[in-house]
């Protein structure tokens, strides 16, 4: 049965620079990468090819050791130019030079009825082959999902609530029939419900309407709202031994097209927002795109930060970096390496503060002020103080700062008690944002899941 869910805790973080909903028209970006560090619980990434080879769009570039079947596959056809790899030789980076016109690997076609009467052996050997399987979160631990795994649910947000972030039904336009044949895909790997999730104030695309066999549920309230995993929280929780796959909109339609056209198709629409972007819009690219055409004259000041994703969980990278797997927005906003006169004392209105001791006077501007803000910290670390605050941004039933403290504490059973199945770093990326003791608490938490997996 279909949920509402109204929830009150969190925290927006309104930054000026929202994408305007237009797609820009600039020159297709000609280098793109593969980044293993995307694909978080890979721990043996071994590679498939070399510098000099050439590949096309859906040739395998790299597998992880601990699941030989789950392939990585290259976005676009070109050369491989670069394997860039880090201390004790980790492999960071598998860079390509793309092709002026893409070539595909080619698979199995279907049509809307044989997808009905497809077994998930069929499924799954396509979708492992084909590329798109890492689009399939599992759900304790936000690792990679397991090929013999079986979910309890499967999760998908239509909406996303992260400052800044790309509109999925924008993105997606024109893909509904993608989405669905998506969807009839996923069905044949859960004998549970597969929920689609919606924006209780806003209104249900095309893109996610019309979509037979699912639970649609609708959601409202602050960020974390969109976050799959409160979603997950107040609509079907997950005990221990359980587990659920999670997926983005983009992920469902991906593999929807791998079945409907036979390629992996890794073309996608993501955003180019943020404070010091001259022109905030839309771009048509491909994954792990590098970023140099979407901000070549594009910017305010050369003195940013280039983010692949969101502020609260994206990856910092430089001005010649390439877009994360998973990411559909590049956030720009100015770099934060100054100090304040007077620091936290000075009265001020123009910056946006949770606890309103820094931006004294912000709650005078209203919900709807647009905030520029940068990276600087305001602070640096120190003793870990309890405010009661995690808990007034955090719209679960479980005790953060407590969680938090026990996976300092490497107390598996208080970990467990707390709730450390039910989050993962974007969970709790709020708490980092507004935490006065400025510690890395996503890390933490991540360091968490770790103990507990390989515990």
């Amino acid at each position: 049965m279909s949920k509402t869910v109204k929830l009150k805790k969190g925290f927006d973080i309104n930054l000026a620079g929202k994408a305007q909903k237009t797609i820009a028209s600039t020159p297709p970006s000609e280098t793109f990468a593969i980044k293993p560090t995307d694909f978080v619980g890979m721990k043996r990434p071994k590679l498939f090819v070399a510098e000099g080879d050439n590949v096309k769009a859906g040739t395998p570039v790299l597998y992880d050791k601990m699941q030989e079947n789950v392939m990585i596959c290259s976005p676009v056809s070109g050369e491989i130019v670069e394997v860039k790899r880090g201390a004790k030789r980790k492999l960071l980076e598998v860079k390509i030079l793309a092709d002026k016109e893409i070539e595909y690997e080619t698979f199995k076609t279907y049509n809307v009825s044989e997808l009905h009467s497809l077994s998930r052996e069929e499924a799954q050997e396509q979708m492992l082959k084909g590329g798109v399987w890492s689009n399939l979160i599992q759900r304790p631990y936000g690792i990679v999902a397991n090929e013999a795994d079986t979910p309890k649910a499967i999760f998908i947000s239509s909406f996303d609530t992260h400052p800044l972030a790309a509109d999925s039904a924008f993105t997606l336009k024109g893909e509904e029939d993608a989405f669905k044949a998506g969807i009839s895909v996923l069905k044949k790997f859960t004998s549970g419900k597969i929920h689609l999730n919606h924006d209780l104030n806003g209104e249900v695309s095309s893109v996610f309407a019309n979509v037979e066999g699912i639970e649609n549920n609708k959601i409202s309230g602050p960020h974390p709202a969109g976050n799959v995993g409160v979603q997950i929280h107040h609509i079907a929780p997950i005990s221990k031994g359980e587990i659920v796959w999670t997926i983005s909109p983009f992920g469902v339609a991906q593999i929807g097209k791998l079945f409907l056209k036979g390629v992996y198709d890794a073309s996608r629409v993501i955003a180019v927002a943020g404070s010091e972007v001259k022109s905030p819009q839309y771009y048509k690219t491909y994954t792990g795109a590098s970023i140099n055409k979407f901000i070549d004259g594009n910017l305010k000041s050369d003195h940013v930060r280039f983010i692949s994703g969101n502020v609260l969980t994206g990856e910092r990278i430089d001005e010649s970096g390439c877009m994360g797997f998973y990411s559909n927005l590049l956030t720009v906003i100015p770099e934060g390496d100054h100090a304040d006169f007077l620091g936290w004392i000075m009265p001020r209105k123009e910056v946006l503060s949770f606890h309103r001791a820094w931006g004294l006077f912000s709650f005078l501007n209203g919900k709807n002020k647009e905030y520029v803000l940068d990276t600087n910290t305001n602070g640096e670390p120190r003793a870990f103080v309890q405010t009661g605050t995690f808990e007034k941004v955090t719209p679960m039933d479980i005790y953060p700062t407590y969680l938090v403290k026990a996976i300092m504490a490497e107390d598996y059973d208080n970990m467990e008690a707390l709730g450390i199945y039910e989050v993962v770093e974007e969970d709790l990326a709020l708490c980092e944002y507004v935490d006065v003791s400025k510690h890395d608490i996503q890390q933490v938490v991540r360091e968490g899941l770790e103990l507990m997996q390989n515990g």
